[in-house]
C-alpha cells in the first residue's frame, strides 16, 4: 500500500492513492495508521479516488477524509491543500487550478505560489450561539457551518491558557454529530489567534475549516458579519499562519501545503492485528 505524508500549518495527514477505488478503508485501519507511536502518525487520512472525470462540471478526484479515530468527516481545509499538492506533484492533475470533490460538495483549489494554495471553501453560515465547557471554563461561542460544524468562541485572554487535553463538553442536542471547538482571540488589526479541538482527532496544530469559522466569529464580534464586502483575516495557529476571507457565499482560505515523505506500508504491519489475535490464548 503506497502512502504519502503531508501537512498544512502542522495539521498532518496520510494520503492513500486509490485511483480505482479498490481500497477497503475501515475505521480500525485509519486509527492504526494515525497512531503516533505504532503507526505513521497523523490527524487524519486522505484517500484519493478518481471520479467521473469526463462529466461536465464534475471534479476529477474525490477526497475521502477520515479523522484520526476513523470517523468520517465532511471537509478539511488544510487537508484539501495537501491533497491538491500531491495530485499536481504526481501529474495526476494539471493545475494550477482543480476541482476536488468532498462530502461537503466540490471545492476549487488553486496553486498561487510555490507550496501555497488557495481554497474556495464555499459558504460559511452562522447558526446561532452555543456554549462549550473547556477544562472547567464555560465559553460562549458562535455556531458556524463551513460544510462541517464548528463552535467558535471569542475570548479576551490568551488562548494558550485553556485546557484542550480533553474534548470540550457541548450541548449534544445542538450538535448531535459532534463539533469542532475553536478558541479565538483578536490580537491585532484583522488578526486573530486560534486553538482548536477537532472532533475525532483531538487538539490539532491547525484547522482550515476552523480558521474560517474563527474569522466569521471575529467578524461578527466586530459588527462586520454578514456584510456586503469581506476583508481578509490573518489567523495565527500553533502550526503557522493562514489567511481567511470569510463570506456567506464563497469563503477563501490560503495557506501552505507540504509533502513530507512517501513510501510503502509493509505487508507484515498491515497483517499485524490478525497475527496478534491468533496469538491470544
Amino acid at each position: 500500500m503506497r502512502y504519502a505524508k503531508g501537512h498544512g500549518t502542522g495539521n498532518d495527514f496520510i494520503i492513500l492513492p486509490d485511483a480505482d477505488d479498490r481500497l477497503e478503508l475501515d475505521a480500525e485501519l485509519v486509527a492504526r495508521l494515525c497512531d503516533r507511536h505504532t503507526g505513521l502518525g497523523a490527524d487524519g487520512v486522505l484517500r484519493a479516488v478518481r471520479t467521473a472525470e469526463g462529466d461536465t462540471g464534475a471534479a476529477a478526484w474525490f477526497m475521502d477524509y477520515r479523522n484520526a479515530d476513523g470517523s468520517i468527516a465532511e471537509m478539511c481545509g488544510n487537508g484539501i491543500r495537501v491533497f491538491a499538492r500531491f495530485l499536481i506533484d504526481h501529474g495526476l492533475a494539471a493545475g494550477p487550478e482543480l476541482g476536488i470533490g468532498t462530502r461537503a460538495g466540490n471545492r476549487l483549489v488553486r496553486r498561487v505560489a510555490d507550496g501555497v494554495f488557495s481554497v474556495d471553501m464555499g459558504p460559511a453560515s452562522a447558526r446561532g450561539t452555543g456554549w462549550a465547557i473547556v477544562g472547567e471554563r464555560r465559553c460562549e461561542g458562535l455556531a458556524v457551518c463551513v460544510g462541517n460544524p464548528h463552535l467558535a468562541c471569542v475570548v479576551s485572554e490568551s488562548v494558550a491558557g485553556f485546557d484542550l487535553s480533553a474534548p470540550p463538553a457541548v450541548d449534544s442536542g445542538q450538535f448531535p454529530d459532534g463539533v469542532n471547538v475553536e478558541l479565538v482571540r483578536v490580537i491585532g488589526e484583522r488578526t486573530i489567534e486560534m486553538r482548536v479541538h477537532e472532533r475525532g482527532s483531538g487538539e490539532t496544530l491547525s484547522c482550515g475549516t476552523g480558521a474560517v469559522a474563527a474569522a466569521v466569529a471575529a467578524a461578527t464580534a466586530a459588527g462586520e458579519w454578514p456584510g456586503q464586502r469581506s476583508e481578509p483575516w490573518a489567523v495565527a495557529v500553533p502550526g503557522g499562519r493562514l489567511t481567511v476571507t470569510p463570506s456567506p457565499t464563497s469563503s477563501l482560505l490560503v495557506g501552505p501545503a507540504v509533502i513530507v515523505a512517501e513510501g510503502d506500508l509493509t505487508d507484515a504491519w498491515l497483517a499485524e492485528p490478525a497475527i496478534s489475535a491468533s496469538l491470544v490464548p
